[in-house]
């Protein structure tokens, strides 16, 4: 109960600032995404030389700096609530297909902990989007809004999801597409269900990151990077190159066409049937002024 009334309560001070005006990101008349500074890394995971579009979190939020390990550059969350307007965030929205990709280590003291890599509210206070990582239960699990407004929840419990777990870094990725939402891990295709048809994004709400379900903090994790690439096919093309102990071959550089890149993304995707899941929940849109439970 305690932890229910921190949650409602701090989440009743964020939606208490003041929105600037927002809509819908089908009404926009710019949809298109941001070209991504990014290393050079990238081209070598994905074995293609192009511009990606999308967003770094890392450099939307600000998050400085930290340690550099052997494992690499690590990222400061501090203490403080990350979140921001969903505007400052993504300005024209969020595309409708989209990657996200994120390489963290859990602690010994958060390995169980329940807590968000995203989380956009809109401005009445319902989850539009979020990824949650369950330690107790060792699940991942992807929330969408649906056109009525109700909730698409798909949880994601493979046992090959458990390795996320076992406090060493990993690279989690999600694709998410028009009908269907994949989960991968180190680069691996670990799990994909069908989705219902998901509404469009409304910026005029708040975003956060790396949250706790608990009481709306930062998690305690070692986090190396957090991305949302504007195609949903990024997270089957990494190849974790940059991963120790992985050999990936030179970069190819194909002529302009995505022709290649779709017939590869199709063959891999296609090879593993998409699962219909008994944990699918069509459920009423989940507001934050509802219970702790209710909520998440």
């Amino acid at each position: 109960m305690i932890h229910c009334l921190r949650w409602t309560v701090f989440l009743w001070i964020v939606n208490s600032i003041p929105f600037t005006s927002g809509m819908t990101v089908n009404e926009r008349i710019d949809h298109t995404c941001p070209p991504m500074k990014l290393e050079e890394k990238w081209h070598t995971n994905v074995n293609i030389h192009r511009e990606f579009t999308g967003f770094d979190l890392a450099e939307k939020f600000l998050l400085r700096k930290g340690t550099v390990t052997d494992n690499g550059l690590l990222l400061r969350l501090g203490s403080k609530p990350l979140f921001k307007p969903t505007e400052s965030v993504f300005p024209n929205g969020l595309s409708h297909e989209y990657s996200i990709i994120a390489t963290l280590r859990l602690r010994k003291t958060t390995k169980k902990d329940r807590w968000f890599i995203l989380q956009i509210f809109d401005k009445g206070g319902d989850t539009q989007v979020s990824l949650i990582v369950d330690g107790a239960k060792k699940t991942v699990e992807f929330l969408a809004q649906g056109f009525l407004k109700n909730s698409l929840l798909y949880v994601f419990k493979n046992r090959d999801l458990h390795a996320l777990f076992d406090r060493q870094f990993h690279k989690l990725g999600v694709s998410v597409e028009s009908n269907a939402v994949s989960i991968y891990l180190d680069c691996k295709l670990i799990e994909r269900q069908v989705t219902a048809e998901r509404s469009g994004m409304n910026v005029s709400g708040r975003t956060f990151i790396t949250t706790r379900v608990e009481d709306g903090r930062p998690v305690d994790i070692e986090l190396q990077e957090i991305l949302i690439f504007c195609d949903a096919r990024i997270a089957d093309l990494d190849r974790c190159c940059d991963s120790p102990g992985v050999m990936c071959e030179p970069v190819v550089t194909h002529n302009p066409t995505a022709a290649p890149l779709v017939t590869g993304y199709l063959h891999r995707m296609l090879s593993m049937p998409a699962q219909l899941p008994t944990d699918r929940c069509h459920c009423p849109a989940l507001k934050v002024k509802l219970n702790h439970e209710s909520i998440f």
